[in-house]
């Protein structure tokens, strides 16, 4: 299957498609999922393992989308930061029913400009050490270092799609960094 990635739409271009997707419009619909299933998909996919289940967690968001419109439930400020809240409510769901940790595995594919997170890369560190050391970070720490470094989303994107300011943001990202390193090098 192959996911086409699109840029962001602009907040005013997108709460137009949201009202005309209010309407169950078919042009629309079809246009918000072109538009978001990719970043979406990825953002699952950073964070779950499974691909099969990433494609059903990813499907589920969509649903889910579909299911608020007719309850006329949809999100009254950014499009992209529901479907992203929605994405992360899914993956929760999954995760307690897997009754397993299946948070983030990092690639070598994913690039950062982050020089700790680099060091944090390059360290020989076991898959199951490192998934340990994010589950202990707080949920929104969780979501910060998915969005930055799993979905290549600005800081200025995850400050939107949080609901949070862009110094928030920064502060999510430098203590989970920091607490990812002394937990990962305590440990060697």
């Amino acid at each position: 299957m192959e996911i086409i990635f699109h840029e962001d739409v602009p907040v005013t271009d997108e709460l137009g498609l949201v009202a005309r997707a209010r309407q169950l419009d078919p042009e629309a619909l079809t246009e918000i999922h072109t538009l978001y299933y990719g970043p979406i998909f990825k953002y699952i996919a950073y964070r779950v393992e499974d691909q099969d289940a990433v494609q059903d967690l990813a499907s589920e968001v969509f649903i889910r989308l579909i299911d608020a419109l007719k309850d006329n439930r949809t999100p009254r400020q950014t499009l992209k930061g529901w479907l992203y809240g929605v994405a992360t409510n899914v993956i929760n769901e999954h995760r307690r029913k897997q009754k397993r940790s299946n948070m983030l595995d990092l690639d070598e594919s994913i690039e950062s400009t982050d020089p700790n997170l680099e060091a944090l890369i390059e360290m020989d560190v076991d898959q199951a050490d490192l998934r340990s050391a994010l589950d202990e970070l707080t949920k929104e720490q969780q979501m910060v270092i998915t969005l930055r470094f799993g979905s290549g989303l600005s800081i200025r994107e995850i400050a939107g799609a949080m609901g949070k300011t862009e110094g928030a943001v920064k502060q999510l990202q430098i203590r989970a960094i920091d607490a990812l390193t002394r937990r990962l090098v305590g440990e060697e």
